[in-house]
């Protein structure tokens, strides 16, 4: 027997794999087709105080080997949220993470203090780095003073497990780890995506209304993976791996330079039961090479730090 369990925060995951925000619903979207019962944990799609329509079509391309999305943080609200969606929830044998987005500092308060009122959320997941949204989204995250201040503000409000969600559009991206740390996060969410766009050359014209938008899946995993390893050498609290994880070898990947868990994304769009695919995986990679606990191999990736390019963000 494999012991696959997780802590983050205050949060006992059954095993290090999650769903990622906006890529499986508000988690009873799949349930006929997958036992979301076998993940680590769902994380809801984004939740505002009002719902949102999101960006006009169309607002999603597929890249060679990723996607461009530009939904704009489309959701039903919160309080539809808590009447139509969080009962089903409360039914389920997975921890349930809340995804936040907002437009001002007031508003993610409002939101989270409204969820915190519920049975049936177990943390917070902050998004302050969406790149497909006119106010708010990437706007807080590039700021790393702002990013702090939402940590500090959302902190004195719930005791429970508060994760951030950071922005891989700076430069440094320790810098707004150590930041959130320092100002009371329990973990952190690396790396959302990436800006990117893409071009229709027989109409001369973007493939998307907002002419930019989110990049993701597997072309992304190198970035994702070096910017976890950066944060992970920089901060003491959980990283929680995102970025084109598509197989149990990739979350591997992921684990060995440093977070403590995964979430899976645009692989949902392709299979349901990816996550699950990739939990399953993550045992059998330890019963085969004799890993007891997948705790006991995060962070064991055998790099010289001579040559690393960590050098090159301090």
């Amino acid at each position: 027997m494999v012991d696959t369990q997780t802590v983050i925060g205050d949060l006992i995951l059954k095993n290090p794999v999650l769903v990622a925000s906006g890529t499986f619903g508000y988690g009873d979207d799949c349930k006929d087709v997958v036992n979301i019962n076998q993940l680590g944990g769902i994380v809801t799609k984004s939740l505002s105080l009002k719902p949102r329509d999101g960006n006009p079509p169309p607002r999603i391309v597929e890249t060679a080997s990723g996607m461009l999305n530009s939904i704009g943080l489309a959701n039903i609200g919160v309080r539809k949220f808590i009447v139509e969606k969080l009962p089903y929830l409360r039914t389920t044998q997975t921890k349930i993470i809340a995804n936040i987005a907002a437009s001002t500092i007031e508003e993610y308060c409002i939101v989270l203090s409204m969820l915190d009122e519920e049975e049936g959320i177990d943390g917070y997941e902050i998004n302050v780095s969406c790149p497909n949204v006119k106010e708010g989204g990437l706007s807080f995250g590039t700021s790393c003073e702002m990013t702090a201040e939402i940590t500090r503000r959302l902190r004195t409000l719930t005791k429970k497990t508060l994760i951030i969600k950071l922005t891989p559009n700076v430069t440094h991206i320790s810098e707004f780890a150590r930041a959130v740390a320092d100002a009371g996060a329990d973990a952190v969410s690396v790396i959302n995506t990436l800006v990117g766009m893409a071009v229709d050359i027989r109409i001369r014209k973007p493939k998307l209304s907002t002419v930019t938008g989110g990049l993701s899946g597997p072309a992304i995993k190198p970035i994702a993976l070096a910017k976890v390893y950066e944060v992970a050498q920089s901060v003491n609290i959980p990283v929680i791996g995102i970025g084109g994880i598509m197989t149990a070898e990739d979350a591997i990947e992921f684990l060995l330079v440093g977070a403590s868990a995964v979430q899976i994304g645009t692989a949902n769009f392709i299979d349901p039961a990816a996550s699950v695919n990739v939990a399953d995986g993550i045992v059998r990679y330890c019963e085969q090479n004799k890993i007891e606990s997948v705790r006991s191999i995060v962070g064991t990736l055998q790099a010289s730090k001579e040559l690393s390019v960590v050098r090159s963000w301090q």
